[in-house]
């Protein structure tokens, strides 16, 4: 049976300060048996974060991974780099990245493949924008993206990886998918890779990361392929995101 998870991303939020005070205060919300949480901070705080999760059940995140192992790649930090810091999980391929700065499907699959070298849990994002949805895009975009990363990878890869569907135009728009059509999605991505390979398909977390928040969580972890969610904004609050959790 598949586990829930619930993943917290601050982006560029905070200060070194406010990222300890905040780690502090969604650990005191936890308990000795609490598991599958995660926050994933920026990289400069990830060893002050380290040291304060240790022997925490709050596990540790990267927003990013290099495509590369090491080399001339300035400002890039690579999985070998994040293991050291006890990262367990990257995020590759979030919308920002792909909008922002020029992630393409390959670059995508290049770094999902580095984090799952090293060790590192990728969670790969994958989602259409407001556009591509109203021209009935949907799945074909999620599809091109899911299977970019399979054709790099192997299909194999997706038993120790997490999707994340994350609709573009559900974030930072006030605007969220119903919990129907979330689900529509997810099963859509369950049964694409359930094509090569059921049994990974079957166990395979995938979460939702268009604008989940305490008010909407409950209904959307409530559909039976939604196992969790990719959380922005309402991480950076540690009741809002303790909510979420303990909703599951």
């Amino acid at each position: 049976m598949r586990q829930s998870l619930i993943m917290g991303n601050w982006k560029m939020n905070g200060t070194r300060e406010s990222s300890q005070s905040l780690c502090a205060a969604i650990m005191a919300g936890l308990n000795e048996n609490d598991k599958n949480i995660v926050i994933c901070v920026p990289a400069v705080y990830l060893a002050d974060l380290q040291t304060l999760t240790s022997n925490s059940p709050l596990a540790l995140g990267a927003q990013n991974v290099a495509n590369q192992e090491a080399g001339a790649y300035t400002g890039e930090v690579s999985a070998t780099m994040l293991k050291e810091f006890n990262c367990q999980y990257a995020l590759v391929g979030h919308s920002e990245r792909r909008t922002y700065y020029g992630d393409t499907d390959e670059s995508v699959a290049e770094r999902f493949c580095q984090a799952q070298k090293q060790g590192v849990i990728p969670v790969l994002c994958i989602g259409e924008t407001l556009a591509e949805r109203e021209n009935g895009e949907t799945f074909n975009v999620v599809n091109t993206q899911l299977d970019a990363v399979i054709a790099k990878a192997g299909i194999g890869a997706f038993a120790n990886a997490v999707i994340a569907y994350e609709p573009v135009w559900a974030i930072g728009t006030g605007r969220t998918a119903t919990d129907e059509q979330a689900q529509e999605v997810h099963k859509a991505i369950r049964e694409r890779v359930a094509l090569q390979d059921p049994v990974i398909a079957e166990n395979l977390q995938i979460l939702y990361g268009g604008s989940m928040k305490a008010d909407n969580a409950k209904g959307l972890l409530a559909m039976p392929d939604i196992d969790g969610g990719l959380i922005g904004g309402a991480s950076l609050d540690a009741q809002s995101f303790l909510k979420i959790y303990h909703s599951i």
